[in-house]
C-alpha cells in the first residue's frame, strides 16, 4: 500500500537508502522534505507493515521533478518501482504539472529501461553530477500536458 511518508518511517527508509545508493540522502534531508519543503511529497510503499520502497516528488507550478525512488533489494524486479513511478506521475498531473523531470545515472540500466518504458525521454547530460564518484547524470523528461491520470493507471 502506498502512503505518505512520515517521520516514523525514516529508520526503514534510511536502511533502504544505504542498501540501494552510493550517493545517499541524509536523515536531515529526508526530514526537511517531510517537514519544511512545501513543494515536496514523499511516499512509502508498505508491505506487511514494513517499508519496502519510497519515492519523492516536487511540484512547482507546472513543473514536477522526481527527487528519489528506491525499492529494497529483496523486492526489486517485482513491479514495485513501476507502480511507484506511475503513482508519482498521477500525483504530478493532479497537482497541475505539465512537465516532469528526473536524473539518473547512465550506468543504471534497470532504471533507464523503466523510465524509458514509461515514456521519459533523454534531455541532457549533467557532467559530474553525483558527489560520490562524479559520474554524470542523464536528465530525462516527460511532457504531461494533454495526459490524464488514466494514462498511468495500473
Amino acid at each position: 500500500m502506498i502512503e505518505l511518508m512520515v517521520e516514523h518511517d525514516l529508520e526503514e527508509v534510511m536502511a533502504i537508502e544505504k542498501a540501494v545508493f552510493t550517493s545517499r540522502w541524509t536523515y536531515e534531508q529526508f526530514l526537511y522534505e517531510l517537514k519544511e519543503n512545501p513543494y515536496s511529497t514523499m511516499l512509502v510503499w508498505r508491505h506487511d507493515g514494513k517499508v519496502i520502497a519510497y519515492a519523492g516528488l516536487w511540484v512547482l507550478f507546472e513543473r514536477a521533478e522526481i527527487t528519489t525512488v528506491a525499492v529494497s533489494p529483496s523486492y526489486q524486479g517485482q513491479g514495485y518501482g513501476r507502480k511507484l513511478m506511475k503513482c508519482l506521475l498521477r500525483l504530478a498531473i493532479q497537482k497541475g504539472a505539465d512537465l516532469i523531470l528526473l536524473e539518473v545515472r547512465p550506468s543504471n540500466n534497470k532504471a533507464l529501461n523503466l523510465y524509458r518504458s514509461l515514456g521519459f525521454e533523454d534531455l541532457r547530460i549533467r557532467k559530474a553530477y553525483y558527489q560520490d564518484d562524479h559520474e554524470d547524470a542523464l536528465e530525462m523528461m516527460m511532457i504531461l500536458g494533454g495526459r490524464d491520470e488514466e494514462d498511468f493507471s495500473d
